[in-house]
C-alpha cells in the first residue's frame, strides 16, 4: 500500500478475485493523447489519432492494451476532425517508429468543451473503421478535463472501464526510468 493514499483508500476492501479490465492504457499513451487535446484546447479544435497496442485473452476474456499513439496533420474545427489527405505518409512513418509490434487498437479524439460521449458521427466512424471486438475509442474533453472510453456493444457503443498503467521500470512519481536491478549471483 502506498503511503500517500488517503485513509479512505487504505480502508477500501481488496478485491478477492481481480477482474479483467477491458482496456489498459500506458501512462505514455495517455499523456500523449491528453497533451495533444490540450495543445488545441485554447483554439477549441478537435484532435485525433490512432491507438497502438496489443490484444490479449485471459480465461476467455479479451482485453486491449494501448502502449502508444500515432497522429498526423489534421483538418479540424470545434465539432469535427479528420486526417489531412497529405498527412498519411507522416502517420504511417510515426506508426513505424513506435518500437514494438502493434495493432491499431482503436482511435482517440477530443470534444473541447462538449463533454465525453460518442456523437452519431463518432459512432459511424467506430462502426465503419474500428469494428473489431478489441477496438476502443477514447474521447477527451480538455476543457472539462474528462476522459472516457467506448467500444461497440450489441449494435451501438457502450462505455468501457479502463486503467492507466506504468511500464515495468518507469517511476510513476518522478517521471524517470528506474534501472533494472541486477540479481546477485
Amino acid at each position: 500500500m502506498h503511503k500517500w493514499l488517503i485513509d479512505q483508500e487504505r480502508m477500501r476492501p481488496s478485491i478477492a478475485e481481480p477482474a479483467i479490465i477491458p482496456l489498459y492504457i500506458s501512462k505514455i499513451a495517455e499523456e500523449k493523447m491528453r497533451n495533444h487535446a490540450l495543445s488545441k484546447a485554447h483554439e477549441k479544435l478537435e484532435v485525433m489519432g490512432l491507438m497502438l497496442g496489443q490484444v490479449f485473452n485471459h480465461d476467455g476474456v479479451e482485453y486491449t492494451i494501448v502502449r502508444d499513439v500515432a497522429t498526423t496533420d489534421l483538418d479540424a474545427s470545434s465539432t469535427r476532425v479528420r486526417f489531412r489527405r497529405d498527412g498519411f505518409e507522416k502517420l504511417f512513418a510515426s506508426m513505424d517508429d513506435v518500437g514494438f509490434d502493434h495493432l491499431v487498437t482503436g482511435w482517440y479524439h477530443s470534444h473541447p468543451g462538449h463533454g465525453i460521449f460518442m456523437s452519431p458521427t463518432d459512432v459511424d466512424t467506430q462502426k465503419g473503421m474500428f469494428n473489431s471486438s478489441f477496438h476502443r475509442a477514447v474521447v477527451i474533453d480538455p476543457i472539462s478535463k474528462e476522459i472516457g472510453a467506448y467500444r461497440l456493444g450489441s449494435g451501438d457503443v457502450e462505455p468501457v472501464p479502463f486503467v492507466i498503467y506504468w511500464e515495468e521500470y518507469q517511476n510513476p512519481y518522478f517521471g524517470t526510468t528506474v534501472r533494472k536491478r541486477k540479481l546477485a549471483d
